[in-house]
């Protein structure tokens, strides 16, 4: 048995849009016997979310803590903690923190260490693994001239999640300005761009048995920023980053991580190069969890913006997974319907996964809006691009 408690703000910028809300993209893991903690905003979503998974077939936990308080783990400690981040991305002194430590230091310690991006990148270089030409950087002040630097480049932050603080600059002048913007106190490395459009996510799992593969999966990016998931790839280079996931497993990780990579096309073999590890849960991993309970071999998963704010008032019908079929929509991370966004798994073959989103995305908007009359303020702006 466990208890989940997915709480992401204490590992995400706020700037990604309803942070407290993301608790509930962990209900489609757990079983009937297990715990979830869930922001309590989301009870006005619960039976709507229920009634969803029940058409589906999927089963979930019915015990729910109406809050994200870590003090429930320790209280149900009969139950096996499984969270976003074993730690605090944003404060490693914190209460938070202090309590994971105490829980377990070797987990806590492994993950500090792997969640630095210059940390990864110096452990790769040890293990022999290809990365981009990086430099890193203790903080902003040592960065001496802006020389040597090939163009494009990123800044990026040691310590970032869903591309928060990533900078592209092309040109001395961008990467003057970015580093600028940085604390003197924040380490960060510059990397050189990658020439390719094709990233994927390579998802170990640690269990009672050791170390497994848990899933390969190609990235659906938004600029810099994770967007969603397709699977099956043709890409499975597990072989070159097993020596680092077992030295990972050594440090006492427990749970899930993954890696993040660039494939590059080469004379004869594509070419991987190892961008980070996230030594946590990701987004790929709420999908892959819920297709392995479902037994679903073909999927993508993608972040959809919709007029709607209320699960009760989005019509599905005919679009719902199909267990027969192997067909349709799962919602994922539900909560989000309050902020305008949901995310959802797209089962099927490339060509039914490119009809639903098309369904999907014309089910989201409310048709009445369209008629509503512009507000001045705004009459002149683009659509934001998320």
């Amino acid at each position: 048995m466990k208890i989940f408690n997915h709480d992401i703000q204490t590992s995400t910028h706020e700037a990604v849009g309803g942070t407290h809300l993301y608790s509930g993209r962990v209900l489609g893991l757990s079983e009937p016997d297990d715990v979830v903690q869930l922001h309590p905003a989301l009870k006005s979503e619960w039976e709507a979310i229920c009634a969803h998974y029940l058409r589906i077939g999927l089963s979930h936990s019915q015990n729910v803590v109406w809050s994200l308080s870590l003090e429930h783990l320790q209280v149900c400690s009969d139950y096996a903690p499984s969270v976003y981040l074993f730690g605090d991305a944003v404060n490693s002194s914190s209460t938070y923190a202090q309590l994971f430590r105490a829980m377990d230091e070797q987990w806590f310690k492994v993950v500090e260490f792997i969640n630095s991006k210059n940390n990864f990148i110096q452990l790769a270089r040890d293990l022999k693994m290809a990365v981009p030409p990086t430099t890193c950087f203790h903080s902003s002040t040592a960065v001496q001239t802006l020389d040597g630097f090939a163009y494009p480049c990123y800044v990026k932050p040691s310590v970032s999640d869903s591309g928060f603080g990533i900078v592209r600059c092309t040109e001395p002048r961008q990467l003057e300005a970015a580093l600028l913007e940085l604390s003197d106190q924040i380490p960060f490395q510059v990397q050189a761009e990658v020439a390719t459009s094709t990233f994927i996510n390579l998802q170990y799992q640690i269990t009672d048995n050791g170390l497994r593969h848990l899933l390969a999966s190609e990235q659906i990016l938004n600029g810099c920023v994770h967007g969603g998931n397709r699977y099956p790839t043709t890409h499975q280079p597990w072989s070159l980053f097993d020596p680092m996931a077992e030295w990972i497993a050594d440090q006492g990780m427990r749970g899930l991580f993954a890696f993040d990579a660039a494939v590059v096309d080469g004379a004869e073999q594509a070419k991987y190069l190892a961008i980070e590890c996230n030594p946590r849960f990701n987004g790929s991993s709420y999908p892959t969890l819920i297709a392995e309970k479902l037994k679903i071999p073909q999927w993508s998963s993608e972040t959809f913006l919709t007029s709607y704010h209320s699960l009760a008032d989005l019509d599905l019908n005919g679009l719902e997974y199909d267990p027969q079929s192997g067909k349709g929509i799962i919602l994922i991370n539900w909560g989000t319907v309050l902020v305008g966004k949901l995310s959802a798994l797209l089962a099927g073959t490339a060509e039914q996964q490119a009809e639903l989103r098309t369904s999907l995305q014309h089910r989201l908007t409310d048709p009445m809006r369209l008629f509503l009359p512009k507000d001045p303020e705004f009459a002149n702006c683009e659509p934001a691009r998320t």
